[in-house]
């Protein structure tokens, strides 16, 4: 083969490479231009937005504060002298009820700090 034959060769397969490019970017600025068009139908096609009064407003007696409770653990009963074992369906929701004494714990002075802090720990 000369060298004649190689550069038509190089640059007939220039010219293919560039008017590919060029097509699939066609193609490509195509697809985005359509899904535009489409999510355009599918917003018309929605329910309009809430307005200022459909908003959810306080109720009268004002707004609604957190609660605060302790809890303590609901102790499973052992299965001791041949009683018979609780079953799942004989345990409710929740796993601790509420406490009678609410007051909340408090760390003792000098109880507390990290593992290897340095502290002198819970004298």
């Amino acid at each position: 083969m000369s060298t004649a034959t190689y550069e038509l060769l190089a640059a007939s397969s220039d010219a293919v490479n560039v008017t590919v490019a060029f097509v699939l970017g066609l193609v490509i600025a195509g697809a985005l231009i359509a899904a535009v068009r489409i999510g355009m139908r599918v917003m018309e096609r929605e329910s309009d937005r809430p307005r200022a009064e459909d908003q959810p407003h306080l109720p009268s007696s004002g707004a609604v504060h957190e609660e605060r409770e302790v809890r303590e653990p609901d102790e499973i009963p052992l299965n001791d002298g041949g009683t018979p074992r609780l079953m799942p369906y004989e345990l409710h929701h929740s796993g601790s009820r509420r406490c009678d004494d609410q007051n909340r714990r408090r760390w003792m002075p000098g109880s507390s700090g990290s593992f290897g802090g340095g502290g002198p720990g819970h004298v």
